[in-house]
């Protein structure tokens, strides 16, 4: 991975991209993926699963959040970390679907060129089973800049990431759910080869009812 951060530099200067710190790669691979996907703003993070924590954080989501009942296993138990409770729907998707009633939407299965819904935080996965196959990583695309700003923020302790640790002043407790930037570099590499149109890569038709697990302690309907 050290390798694939050097690597990049030269390839993000000829782009015009000056790089004079590592984390200056991770906000590199956010400005790219967010123009290819056409949202205003993007948040790097370690998964998906922690991109849908991070926002039903956010938004102070409370009670139920309803979700596809086949779908991955992360999704409900990211909704039961955030401190509500998974309620599951019977219905068909593809690539994409909202974390009702919030305009949090899943898309770990879906990645191509404008594929943004505006107004939303949108989260994707760079799973080595999903299109941008990095190993682990994931990213939210949203228009809202408050929410960058505070995701920024969460995704990394509650510190500033342009601040050197000893000169910040944390005031919010966060999580430790960044990516590195060797982790972006390789994103990167992989983003640069990317098609502007692919087939989404799951959807209801992949996964198997999650109700089935009894860690969810829930009934079919």
């Amino acid at each position: 991975m050290y390798d694939s951060l050097q690597e990049i530099i030269p390839l993000l200067s000829e782009r015009g991209i000056t790089i004079e710190d590592p984390w200056d790669v991770v906000a590199a691979f956010e400005s790219m993926v967010a123009d290819y996907a056409g949202s205003k703003y993007a948040v790097a993070v370690d998964s998906c699963t922690n991109a849908l924590f991070l926002c039903l954080k956010y938004v102070e989501a409370e009670g139920e959040v309803t979700v596809p009942a086949n779908t991955y296993v992360s999704v409900p138990q990211a909704i039961i970390h955030s401190g509500c409770s998974p309620k599951f729907k019977n219905y068909s998707w593809t690539g994409t679907y909202f974390l009702e009633p919030y305009k949090i939407v899943d898309s770990a299965t879906r990645f191509t060129k404008n594929m943004y819904i505006q107004g939303t935080l949108q989260c994707l996965s760079f799973h080595i089973k999903k299109i941008l196959p990095i190993g682990k990583g994931g990213m939210i695309l949203t228009d809202d800049y408050e929410a960058v700003k505070w995701l920024k923020k969460a995704r990394y302790e509650g510190r500033d990431i342009t601040i050197p640790y000893d000169q910040d002043n944390i005031s919010m407790v966060g999580w430790n759910m960044y990516m590195p930037p060797e982790q972006a570099a390789y994103g990167i590499r992989l983003f640069l080869q990317t098609n502007d149109f692919n087939e989404d890569c799951g959807g209801s038709l992949k996964y198997p009812d999650v109700r089935k697990h009894s860690c969810f302690n829930t009934e079919r309907s």
